[in-house]
């Protein structure tokens, strides 16, 4: 995997922009990597819904899930579908708005300092063998570009909004992702 350091853009991801997004703020540097979990409709895979819900056109009628969500203008810098398939939305180097209101380490703000990484899932089901291979090799190449992203700065979005979030839920394989991340470091 390449990231381009005057675009901010994974060479192996589709892009889909969205506008929900910012400049970080002046004298901030990426050094924290939080992980997320999506499924639209809850618990269903695939589909246009994620895409559409982070580029501002979800449509309210189109799931009675979507009313109470379609207003919300939230994105994430990437996603890892089902199949592998990883989207990004977002410029690694700009702010995504994907923490809401979350602190790490005392640190608030997540969204200032972090990149969010959305993987295709639901705190019920398992994820597939090739989202851990995805996003070992994702952190790989974000700690590359970003040194103050380690292995120890690496957080569930349930960790940094713990009153408002489960993602990505009990079902995330940490010691897996771990694993893999080690093998893709040697």
């Amino acid at each position: 995997m390449h990231i381009d350091p005057e675009t901010g853009l994974l060479s192996d991801a589709r892009q889909v922009t969205s506008p929900n997004c910012d400049a970080r703020p002046d004298g901030s540097s990426v050094d924290l990597l939080v992980i997320h979990a999506i499924s639209l409709p809850t618990g269903e895979f695939g589909g246009p819904w994620i895409d559409a819900l982070f580029c501002n056109r979800l449509d309210p009628a189109a799931h009675p899930d979507f009313a109470g969500i379609c207003h919300l203008t939230v994105s994430a810098h990437a996603l890892i579908r089902r199949d592998g398939e990883i989207i990004q939305y977002v410029p690694f180097q700009q702010r995504a708005w994907h923490a809401g209101r979350s602190q790490f380490q005392g640190q608030e703000a997540c969204n200032d300092f972090s990149i969010g990484i959305e993987l295709e899932g639901c705190d019920d089901k398992p994820f597939e063998p090739i989202q851990y291979r995805q996003l070992a090799r994702l952190a790989h190449t974000l700690m590359r570009i970003y040194p103050g992203i380690s292995p120890e700065r690496i957080t569930g979005h349930s960790d940094i909004a713990p009153e408002r979030k489960t993602d990505p839920g009990p079902h995330f394989d940490w010691p897996q992702f771990q694993r893999l991340l080690t093998e893709t470091q040697s």
